[in-house]
């Protein structure tokens, strides 16, 4: 029977993989933290479900002896060396279309929580009890008639825009790779990514981490930005320079942030935006932090967990993969 690995995430029991690869594959879970704990340990592996908790580094691609596909259960796909697996011919897929609702939910659930204060005043008052008036969450501007930028318009991104339109808010879009008409579709106005920056009162990521994107939002393009704006990243962490990012929210050269991926995961107290975070001032820093969470909800993890699992079984049974997104790198023949 083939072999099938899940290095990280998930752990016995498995009934959504078993179901969907019964008779066809053996399910392995190692639970590995780190890339040292992938070393030599899967190389006799048909195929391989990963989640965002460990990387596929070129040496570990080059253990792999016999491997099929590696899916990348999730939409980003930077943790796999996409070109190292190619060269191996092995067609590395992701899964695009789950969780959609879940981080557009999160983008605005962070926008609003930096809008209003929430989190702010509840830290600030929580100790305190004063100031128990405006002044815990202040500035505040209407989110009714005030301008959202979304950087990377796809399928979340769309649903964002959606979402901030349904609260009649203005949407700009920087995004040079929309196809024509899907701004006009969507309602919003395509810009570039300077007038957006200048323009927006609310700024919210939704692009994958490419050398195109990475570090898009850094001290120079924080710098463009209202005093008064919001930053929002549920995309991936690498997109923003955190360091600039916990820099300018220090000396409020924007008004907030809420972030819920990081360049590094877990983080360390020792990073500049966590120290800031963890910081104990009155008032305290307008900055909400998740753990990478945006995604999650029951139903859409489960979603994620069989898409992935259907992938993979569809290669390993011989067909090709439907999302694959290394198709670029791979030789002529792909291993079947």
């Amino acid at each position: 029977m083939l072999k099938v690995y899940i290095p990280d995430c998930l752990k016995p029991p498995l009934p959504i993989e078993e179901g969907i690869l019964s008779g066809l594959a053996e399910l392995i879970c190692l639970g590995a933290g780190c890339v040292e704990d992938l070393k030599g340990r899967m190389t006799d592996a048909d195929g391989i479900l990963l989640y965002h908790e460990v990387s596929l580094t070129p040496e570990i691609i080059g253990e792999l002896r016999q491997c099929k596909s590696i899916v990348r259960c999730g939409v980003g796909f930077d943790n796999v060396d996409i070109e190292a697996a190619g060269r191996q011919g092995i067609p590395v897929s992701n899964v695009p279309d789950y969780g959609v609702d879940e981080v557009a939910d999160h983008a605005i659930g962070m926008m609003l929580c930096c809008n209003r204060g929430i989190m702010k005043a509840e830290r600030r008052l929580r100790k305190t009890l004063s100031p128990w008036n405006a002044e815990a969450v202040e500035p505040v501007f209407r989110i009714s008639g005030s301008t959202m930028g979304i950087i990377g318009c796809g399928r979340i991104g769309s649903a964002t825009a959606l979402r901030a339109r349904a609260l009649r808010m203005n949407v700009l879009v920087y995004d040079p790779y929309l196809r024509p008409g899907i701004d006009k579709a969507l309602g919003v106005t395509q810009v570039s990514l300077e007038q957006l920056l200048q323009r927006s009162d609310v700024v919210s990521l939704h692009t994958p981490l490419t050398e195109e994107t990475r570090h898009i939002i850094n001290e120079a393009t924080l710098g463009m930005m209202k005093k008064t704006a919001i930053l929002v990243n549920t995309a991936r962490g690498a997109v923003v320079d955190t360091e600039a990012l916990a820099r300018v929210l220090d000396a409020g050269g924007i008004a907030g942030a809420g972030i819920d991926v990081l360049a590094t995961e877990p983080p360390n107290s020792d990073m500049g935006l966590i120290r800031l975070w963890q910081e104990e001032r009155n008032p305290p820093v307008n900055l909400v932090i998740t753990p990478h969470t945006a995604y999650f909800s029951e139903s859409g993890f489960d979603e994620m967990r069989t898409k992935g699992a259907v992938e993979l079984a569809r290669v390993l049974r011989g067909e090709p993969p439907l999302n694959c997104v290394n198709s670029q790198f791979l030789k002529q023949s792909i291993r079947v």
